[in-house]
């Protein structure tokens, strides 16, 4: 029974890390979107690295470099990663189409590099 209750309190704990990352994907794609600060290009690779970690690696301590509320947001997000529910940019509405824009738009768009 005790396992049973573990596995219980692990699932709501993803299911409000999921919902807390999908608010704070948001946010971290809305001002990747709009370029107003210096700090976006940063957050367009972090959002890179969450679409794709193989296809663009992300030097953690790029993060040491964002407002905390961005960081935080980041670090909300890599928390609903580990628990592997659903890839963030599926929890946006168009997210895979916004993302992908982002990439293009920074000019950071490795796909189909080399076709």
């Amino acid at each position: 029974m005790e396992e049973f209750e573990q596995l219980r309190a692990w699932e709501a704990r993803a299911q409000q890390a999921q919902a807390k990352a999908a608010q704070a994907y948001l946010r971290l794609i809305e001002l990747a979107e709009r370029h107003e600060t210096g700090q976006s290009a940063r957050v367009a690779c972090f959002l890179a690295s969450t679409f794709n970690g193989a296809l663009y690696p992300l030097d953690l301590f790029e993060l040491r470099a964002l407002d905390v509320a961005l960081a935080d947001d980041a670090l909300t997000c890599i928390d609903a990663l580990r628990w592997g529910k659903a890839d963030l940019y599926n929890l946006l509405p168009d997210g895979e189409a916004r993302v992908a824009a982002v990439l293009k738009a920074w000019g950071i768009d490795k796909r189909g590099a080399g076709e």
